[in-house]
């Protein structure tokens, strides 16, 4: 199995025959872009004074066309069958309509990315409100909806639970992609199987019965927890799992564009190299491989 990193979540699987495309976030605003896209009344981040907030709130985003059709061509995704959303931020959720429509694709998710594709023209026949705990075959995958729980609020994200109720269009306002419920993927392909957990989060015993040989696994907001909870963590997915390889997700910085030097999450937010040293110490004491993948590369697994 080839998977492709694009930063923060979105992995392509491709199995030589058909691909599947799990987030969909190739545009990456600038953090400059979110702060603008916040309520003047609840600013993420201090600004002096109130008419600087009501000047910033007005930034609204669109889908980069340019940097989807480059990265489209370069990594050759002409057999994109599906694309499933973990949930609706916009560095989950943003550029699936467009990538839907010009792959020909099925956008898979919760009634919020149903509002998201329908904002963005995608076809009725082409979005799939899914169900959790169902199994849908695509081609030789079958992916199963698990619910999930986010990572917990922090100063850039505080809509956790509430949802997109009215078809969404562009350009929006970045905080205006609300959270619309979380989900992990469970995926069977090639006699092998997978787990794709977005978030730093865990449902006690969710996973029980669960095997995966790979966890691509959410660490964005393990640095500031305390050792407790990240033990707990490791417990709920990789124990519970036995999964032998940990791939890191959502660690880079998405507010940075793909055309640029890879960083960690901005200091603020994150303290990635924190995230990765306690990863580390977990892999070398539990005997489970890591691999750290730059966006934009490829892995055979």
């Amino acid at each position: 199995m080839k998977v492709t990193f694009f930063g923060t979540t979105t992995l392509l699987f491709d199995d030589g025959k058909d691909q599947i495309l799990f987030d969909c976030h190739f545009t990456r605003p600038s953090i400059l872009s979110y702060i603008r896209g916040g309520d003047p009344e609840k600013a993420p981040l201090p600004l002096k004074h109130a008419e600087e907030v009501r000047v910033l709130s007005d930034a609204a985003i669109s889908t980069d066309r340019h940097i989807i059709d480059e990265m489209l061509e370069k990594h050759h995704i002409d057999r994109l069958r599906a694309i499933f959303i973990s949930h609706t931020h916009h560095d989950h959720v943003m550029d699936a309509p467009y990538t839907a429509n010009k792959c020909n694709a099925v956008i898979y998710g919760s009634c919020s990315a149903m509002n998201v594709g329908r904002g963005g023209d995608v076809p009725e026949d082409h979005l799939i409100e899914f169900t959790p705990n169902e199994t849908y075959k695509i081609g030789g995958f079958r992916i199963k909806v698990l619910s999930s729980i986010h990572s917990k609020p922090n100063i850039l994200n505080n809509d956790l639970g509430e949802t997109i109720d009215e078809p969404f269009t562009q350009p929006a306002l970045l905080r205006t992609y609300k959270e619309g419920g979380s989900f992990d993927f469970y995926v069977e392909a090639e006699e092998k199987k997978f787990l794709i957990r977005p978030s730093f989060n865990y449902i006690e015993g969710q996973l029980d019965g669960y095997n995966a040989d790979v966890l691509f696994l959410g660490v964005a907001g393990m640095a500031k927890e305390e050792d407790d909870i990240v033990k707990t963590f490791f417990r709920e997915t990789v124990e519970k799992t036995k999964a032998k390889v940990i791939v890191p997700i959502h660690w880079d910085n998405f507010f940075l564009p793909l055309d640029q030097p890879v960083e960690g999450m901005p200091p603020i937010i994150e303290k990635t190299e924190v995230v990765f040293f306690k990863l580390a110490k977990y892999c070398e004491d539990n005997n489970v491989s890591c691999i750290v993948q730059i966006p934009r590369t490829c892995i055979e697994l």
